[in-house]
């Protein structure tokens, strides 16, 4: 079986290692195309927040406290940065962090591209599943404000935790962009293709505006998608203002027609909600919906295990 995850954030990274285990033993091949433009440049080093926390996540060295970054971390570089004014005060790097991104950087200047780094940095551990960039051009995410100042994703959403009224998000220079080698093969090849639970905006929203992505999906075998959201909340984070900031819903059906279906020129064939909005599963199947009521919690690897098994079969 050959399973294309379409991810991001900690809720990608949940549900991709959730598939490994209930994949496990069996001659089932695993891509995860990963989100880019959360990327950033800070301190003369690249940074790729959502490759490294699905990485670190599968790898088991990941900070499970945090949500983000290694486990066992010291900052004292990030404290040194901070003594000489330099980066920014509120991005903390831990030390272990760092040195993926110094290897990251010293790849970048050798000539290899994002694709190649991130096969190269899944080699260090038995990860299980091959990580896929979304593009291997920089098209990292701004945030239009309110007054119509543009910030960097990662300033809008660590600095001011999404307090400040976001009007649009853009990726500068994705209409220029490709899909990264390999990632339409991934998705025209699978057997099933799933939208994790990530951010609908800001972590599957650039993967599918990639020119070319969409095209893959329409000519795709099959497209599963789970909601994000869970009784009317956010899981984690504060995809909330990302919906609210493109006028959508923060509900699980709200998202679900966001996506939109297949069959009406959207990218999915079915939507898993969770059991604590199967009140909303009747009015999505009138609609013409196929909907799945399941349940969306991954407190643990068996949870999500279980969540990717019925994703996968659905």
């Amino acid at each position: 079986m050959r399973v294309t995850v379409l991810a991001g954030g900690v809720g990608g990274a949940r549900f991709v290692r959730g598939l490994r285990a209930a994949l496990e033993g069996s001659d089932a091949e695993i891509t995860v195309v990963v989100n880019t433009g959360d990327d950033l440049w800070l301190s003369g080093v690249r940074l790729q927040p959502d490759i490294d926390s699905i990485l670190y996540a599968l790898a088991g060295v990941n900070d499970t406290e945090r949500g983000w970054g290694r486990a066992g971390e010291t900052e004292r570089v990030s404290d040194e940065l901070r003594a000489w004014d330099a980066g920014w005060p509120w991005f903390t790097l831990g030390d272990l962090d760092l040195g993926t991104h110094l290897a990251r950087t010293g790849w970048l200047r050798d000539g290899l591209t994002y694709t190649q780094i991130a096969e190269r940095l899944g080699s260090r551990w038995p990860i299980g599943v091959r990580l896929l960039p979304m593009t291997d051009s920089e098209v990292d995410t701004q945030v239009v404000v309110e007054d119509g100042t543009r910030l960097h994703f990662q300033e809008w959403w660590t600095r001011h935790r999404a307090t400040v009224l976001a009007r649009a998000f853009e990726n500068p220079g994705i209409e220029s962009a490709v899909p990264a080698p390999g990632v339409v093969e991934a998705i025209t090849g699978a057997d099933v293709v799933v939208l994790a639970p990530s951010n609908p905006v800001v972590s599957i929203g650039p993967i599918l505006a990639v020119p070319g992505v969409r095209e893959a999906i329409a000519d795709a075998a099959r497209v599963v998608g789970i909601s994000p959201i869970i009784g009317g909340k956010v899981v984690r984070g504060m995809a909330d203002a990302c919906l609210t900031a493109i006028g959508v819903e923060t509900s699980a059906d709200a998202v679900a027609r966001h996506y939109g279906r297949r069959a009406d020129g959207g990218v999915l064939d079915t939507w898993l909600l969770a059991e604590e909005d199967a009140d909303l599963a009747p009015v999505l199947i009138d609609e013409g919906w196929d909907v799945r009521v399941r349940p969306l919690w991954m407190s643990d690897v068996e949870r999500a295990a279980t969540l990717a098994r019925a994703a996968i079969t659905s």
